[in-house]
C-alpha cells in the first residue's frame, strides 16, 4: 500500500509542522499548507492514510492527527546509515543457540569503517566470558563464509540457529564450536549443517 504523491506530501507536511510548532496542524492548516481549496479533499486523504496505518486520529481533540508507527518505521528504514555506522542486525547467542532474528538499527564504529562487509550483533549468554565477551556486549563482525582454527565466529546451525563460538576443525571431519566457559561443553557439528556467517573483529561494551 504505497503512498500516492499527495498522501506523501500530506505526511511530510504533518511531520514538518509538528517538528516546527510542537503540536499537530488543524485541517484548515493542512489545506492551506498543501494548497487545497476543499476540506473534503483533506478528509479523503486523511481517511486513506488512516486506513493504511500511516496516521491516527484522536477523536477527542481538535488537533487530532498523530503520525503512525508504520510511517515512522518506514522513514527510519529509508534513511541511509550515518557516516561511521554499521547495521545492528539482531542478537546472537553466547550460550545455547537461538533463532536468528534480523532487525534494522545501527551502531557507530568509526575506527573500523572502510569495510562495507561489517555488521554488529548484541551478545546474549555467558558461553564466551573467558574471552571477555559478556552478555550485553556488542561484537563487530566481518562477513565471510570461512574461518581458521581459533577464530571467534558467528555460526549458523541448520539454517535457523545462530551462535557465537571459537571455530576448530576436528581430525574426524567434524567442526567443534568451542565456548570460552569451562562450565559449558563444545558443540560438534557436521560441516554440511554449518554456515559461517562471519568472524569477530572487535567487542564493545556499554557501562
Amino acid at each position: 500500500m504505497a503512498l500516492t504523491r499527495r498522501q506523501r506530501e500530506l505526511m511530510e507536511f504533518l511531520t514538518g509542522f509538528i517538528e516546527k510548532h510542537g503540536y499537530n496542524p488543524s485541517y484548515d492548516e493542512i489545506a492551506a499548507g498543501l494548497g487545497l481549496a476543499s476540506l473534503a479533499t483533506v478528509h479523503k486523504h486523511i481517511q486513506a492514510l488512516e486506513a493504511k496505518q500511516y496516521l491516527r486520529r484522536n477523536y477527542n481533540h481538535s488537533r487530532s492527527l498523530e503520525v503512525g508507527e508504520r510511517y515512522i518505521a518506514e522513514e527510519k528504514a529509508r534513511k541511509p546509515l550515518a557516516e561511521g555506522a554499521v547495521p545492528l542486525l539482531g542478537r546472537i547467542a553466547a550460550g545455547a543457540p537461538v533463532e536468528a532474528i534480523a532487525n534494522r538499527d545501527e551502531l557507530h564504529f568509526s575506527d573500523f569503517m572502510g569495510n562495507a562487509e561489517t555488521f554488529a550483533l548484541e551478545v546474549r549468554g555467558e558461553s564466551m566470558i573467558d574471552d571477555h565477551i559478556c552478555s550485553g556486549d556488542f561484537v563487530l563482525v566481518e562477513k565471510g563464509s570461512s574461518a581458521h582454527n581459533g577464530d571467534i565466529v558467528v555460526a549458523l546451525l541448520d539454517n535457523s540457529e545462530a551462535t557465537l563460538k571459537r571455530y576448530y576443525s576436528e581430525p574426524d571431519g567434524r567442526v567443534r564450536l568451542q565456548p570460552a566457559n569451562a562450565a559449558m561443553a563444545p558443540i560438534f557439528v557436521d560441516p554440511a549443517d554449518l554456515q559461517i556467517q562471519g568472524r569477530v573483529l572487535a567487542v564493545m561494551r556499554k557501562y
